[in-house]
């Protein structure tokens, strides 16, 4: 996207369309007297930034606010503190977030890496092209769940469905895996779906996620109501796309409320995400509260109430192995970055190693 396709404000326009408000303005209280302005990072790239100020876009170095933690970087979304004399210009700092939207990176180093900042919507765009992926649809949900946002799945494409039953089925499972969120079929070709999206996001900040070829840039243009993002046919042998979106990108909407276009993501690592997990598979939770081993594992365990519901089909077998597998993948993440949990990881095995060496001993009449 082009340096000039950004919204532009003005001296007469305040930044309230981009998400400012008195409570931001309280927390930039500390940088009036320093000479800086306000302003919000719509885009992020090489060290520098864009930023919007009450006179328009600003280039911005970030060498100021560049920590060691990833975690703490400057990145779009973030409400910053702009020193604008001079040349370069500086971020000098931003303002607490008060939401993050986190992935663990790709990397062997388990780093974690934020994509969006203080974001109110997190919408998951999913193809309906090919073949409903469920268990990343909950991945995302459950990195959405633990930023602090919303979540709203929006599966693109409809109109590739055009019997109304087939995309009824469709829904209903994406529905069944996302207990407590709206679910939206939206067609950019036919525009259905897109005025129900433009008036949820109107309100707030909204970031959108999703694979390549999940249809984000072409949503976003519906949103815009403009050509703004650059859109490429996705590969019809598997309906994977290529990544048009290269850096994450804030942009106004005409109806109200700003968004966050993403690249499209290959891995959807999760970070320290225990608690969105939790709110991802609520149903097990709640069924877990009936158990009666308070630290049930849900595998072997009498009286285990999920164990109960999956005998009687209340519950799909499929969505207790992907909640496993998550809590799974959520602890190795975390006991890589917290000793002592990784310390109760490893006596939590010495302690099955020997309850499992114990009834194997029994069960062959105390011979070894």
């Amino acid at each position: 996207m082009s340096f000039s396709s950004f919204p532009q404000a003005s001296p007469s326009h305040d930044l309230t369309p981009f998400g400012w408000d008195d409570a931001w303005a309280a927390e930039f209280t500390p940088y009036t007297g320093q000479g800086l302005v306000p302003g919000r990072v719509v885009r992020v790239d090489r060290g520098q930034c864009d930023v919007m100020t009450a006179d328009g876009i600003v280039r911005a170095d970030t060498a100021f606010v560049t920590p060691h933690d990833p975690l703490r970087v400057i990145c779009t979304g973030d409400w910053a503190a702009v020193e604008t004399a001079g040349n370069p210009r500086y971020v000098k700092a931003y303002l607490p977030r008060r939401t993050a939207f986190v992935r663990s990176t790709s990397s062997q180093r388990s780093e974690g890496q934020i994509l969006a900042a203080n974001v109110d919507h997190a919408i998951i765009a999913v193809s309906l092209a090919v073949e409903l992926d469920l268990g990343r649809i909950e991945r995302f949900l459950a990195l959405a769940w633990e930023s602090g946002a919303q979540p709203l799945v929006v599966l693109t494409k409809a109109d590739l469905v055009p019997d109304p039953v087939t995309l009824g089925h469709l829904v209903q499972d994406v529905e069944a895996t996302a207990p407590g969120v709206q679910v939206l079929t939206v067609s950019s070709v036919t525009g259905e779906g897109t005025d129900v999206l433009a008036a949820v996001v109107s309100g707030g900040t909204s970031v959108l996620l999703g694979i390549s070829g999940a249809g984000k840039s072409t949503l976003a243009n519906a949103l815009l109501g403009e050509e703004v993002m650059e859109v490429q046919e996705a590969r019809e042998v598997d309906g994977k796309g290529r990544h048009t979106t290269t850096t994450r990108n804030l942009l106004a909407l005409p109806g109200g409320g700003v968004l966050i276009d993403t690249p499209g993501l290959r891995g959807v690592g999760l970070w320290d995400a225990e608690v969105g997990v939790g709110q991802v598979f609520s149903e097990i939770e709640e069924y877990a509260e009936h158990c009666r081993f308070h630290d049930c594992a849900h595998e072997t365990e009498p009286g285990c109430a999920v164990l109960a519901a999956v005998d009687s089909g209340e519950l799909a077998e499929r969505r207790l192995e992907s909640y496993r597998k998550l809590l799974r993948e959520n602890q190795r993440i975390v006991a890589k970055t917290d000793a002592r949990l990784r310390s109760e990881i490893r006596r939590d095995w010495r302690l099955k190693s020997a309850e499992g060496r114990a009834n194997y001993t029994a069960k062959r009449g105390g011979r070894v």
